[in-house]
């Protein structure tokens, strides 16, 4: 049945590639990604918002609000369970940087898994109070679409991972109906060269899914009534930036504290009582906290400047400014504090949505601290949208994305200028301080993220050493003579030997011409031995070493050819700067070709 289902599928390729160029074919598959994505960001939201409204509003029993501290670890557990029994042949990961990961080092292949498993997992941790965002999955998912649909159809890498970018375009539209940050989003995170034919594929797919996922969840996500900006403010928005900028860089070093503190715990199920009764308290005492916490920054922008103690223990002191400003205060960081422990116990979710609230409530705190103080009067609402803006484009290091995605979902355009100062200004200071996003930073430690500015080692992560390894190298035994042996020396046309013991493990190297030399010279040829022979090598590499490494140690020792070993020092074959330079040469030339 696999076999006939293969082969159909490549009558439909060579019919295809006949009669449609690539170029339209791609958009055809951008246009189906666009609406399977737009349906997967409908489903993930109402999923999400059912699974609230069940816990918050229809289910009715006299001490239900009880277990709003354990509601939280009850989703948890329940991501935790499903990946469990589940996801048993293939690694769950969350967050963008497994995302990146598949692009840069695995040829985009995002496993099908992801297509439904992100949308379970993201609805159930964020319906039972979990303080992440559903971005992340939904982008996630999108992208597993177009990395499956272009597998499936047999297209090469950039092509995979042009379907891969539609795939997160789309899931950004549908998540916030903005097809615009959607298409900003794919080129500033996931393309590593952005060119215009791309923009086509991920223009239709992005609008697909806007246009599908309005189709089937019509709820606004903000509505910003505002009468534009004033010169006079500008002053506030450079502070509010600089104010953000910092805590963004608080933020990713808080992020790499916890997740590190989590690590060290090793049973999956203490983490989620850890992190579940951790987020249960932070829940109770700061209500803010609970699911993505977008209702609090809906009430903010609406004027109920009290929303974010409303509905906590602290309720009836709300007529004081003083303590909302400290409540506020203390919501934000304990806003990102939550959200870290809801990931490290094995929830999923993503940062993309606290990265607004976080911002949001900088913004209105700091208008209103402002307001009360009397040195200003300042529009709270778009300080609390320039707010969000910064926060999102300096976390995520995607300054484009953060103007466009806050100026589409609160029909903010009018607010441009200001977005685009205190965006570029908290982005100024947290790269100043961070080098890489919070998504791309481990990947970055370990060499293994596509660069930007470098194209050869974008190329060069794109090759996995295992493909280039040169097998038909003669190898010898210690105690193998050379006299027996010399007939498949010769036969070889290699220049290099390997030599290893009856187990297999690597002893050295033998060079052909001292080998001719010796075997001319010797007194007893005949019963030289490779033991007399042997060398040891000038460096050894492995077989997951990264190949800009291998190239460095080839300059460094002066040659153009190294034996490959497995961690166990077992001799597997050579490398040579050869094979390296024509496969990196090949892939230029597929890169050229991309999309022609």
């Amino acid at each position: 049945m696999y076999i006939r289902f293969v082969n159909y599928l490549d009558k439909i390729n060579q019919y295809r590639k006949s009669k449609i160029s690539n170029r339209n074919f791609l958009i055809i598959l951008a246009v189906i990604v666009g609406v399977l994505a737009g349906l997967a960001a409908a489903v993930l939201k109402s999923l999400t918002h059912h699974i609230e409204e069940f816990l918050q509003s229809d289910w009715h029993w006299k001490y239900k609000y009880y277990l709003y501290f354990i509601f939280p670890m009850i989703g948890i557990f329940l991501t935790v369970l499903y990946i469990k029994y589940f996801i048993r042949k293939t690694k769950f990961e969350t967050g963008l940087t497994p995302l990146l990961y598949a692009i840069s080092k695995k040829s985009s292949k995002v496993e099908a898994h992801n297509i439904y498993s992100q949308i379970i997992t993201a609805a159930v941790t964020v319906g039972f109070g979990g303080s992440t965002g559903l971005e992340a999955p939904i982008v996630t998912s999108g992208s597993a679409i177009g990395s499956n649909l272009g597998r499936l159809l047999g297209l090469s890498y950039r092509e995979i991972t042009m379907l891969v970018a539609c795939g997160a375009a789309a899931g950004i539209a549908g998540a916030f109906n903005s097809p615009v940050a959607g298409i900003v989003f794919a080129i500033e995170i996931l393309l590593p060269e952005f060119t215009i034919p791309a923009f086509i594929p991920l223009l239709l797919s992005a609008a697909t899914a806007a246009v599908v996922a309005r189709l089937f969840y019509t709820q606004q996500l903000f509505f910003l009534v505002t009468e534009g900006w004033k010169v006079n403010a500008l002053f506030y928005y450079v502070i509010l930036a600089c104010f953000i900028g910092l805590f963004s860089i608080y933020f990713t070093k808080a992020n790499y504290a916890v997740k590190g503190l989590f690590y060290k715990i090793k049973h999956p199920y203490t983490k989620v009582i850890v992190g579940g009764l951790m987020l249960g308290i932070l829940v109770f005492l700061f209500p803010t906290l609970y699911g993505e916490g977008y209702i609090t920054i809906k009430g903010l922008l609406k004027g109920d400047y009290q929303a974010v103690i409303n509905n906590s223990i602290f309720a009836d002191y709300n007529t004081i400014p003083a303590l909302v400003v400290l409540f506020t205060v203390v919501t934000i960081f304990m806003k990102s504090i939550a959200t870290l422990v809801t990931l490290g116990a094995g929830g999923n979710g993503g940062t993309f949505a606290p990265s607004l609230i976080m911002g949001g409530l900088i913004g209105f705190i700091f208008a209103y601290v402002v307001n009360l103080s009397g040195l200003a009067q300042l529009n709270v609402s778009n300080f609390i949208v320039a707010g969000m803006a910064a926060a999102l484009g300096s976390i995520m290091h995607a300054p484009l994305t953060g103007i466009f995605l806050i100026a589409e979902i609160t029909g903010g355009y009018i607010l441009m200028v200001p977005l685009m100062i205190t965006t570029a200004i908290s982005y100024a200071i947290n790269r100043s301080s961070q080098k890489h996003s919070i998504y791309t930073k481990a990947l970055a430690d370990k060499g293994e993220l596509l660069s930007h500015d470098d194209k050869d080692t974008t190329v060069l992560n794109q090759m996995k050493l295992k493909y280039l390894i040169e097998k038909t190298y003669p190898q010898l035994h210690m105690n193998d003579l050379i006299s027996v042996k010399m007939t498949e020396i010769m036969q070889s046309h290699k220049n290099i030997c390997a030599v290893t013991d009856e187990l297999g493990d690597f002893k050295g190297i033998i060079y052909i011409e001292e080998l001719f030399n010796e075997m001319i010279n010797h007194p007893d040829k005949e019963n030289l031995q490779a033991s007399y022979l042997v060398q040891p090598a000038p460096n050894a590499i492995t077989e997951n070493d990264d190949l800009k490494m291998v190239l460095e140690k080839m300059e460094q020792d002066n040659v153009w050819i190294l034996p490959v070993l497995t961690a166990q020092n077992q001799y597997l074959g050579f490398v040579s700067k050869t094979a390296i330079f024509n496969k990196y040469r090949a892939l230029l030339m597929r890169q050229n070709d991309y999309m022609g």
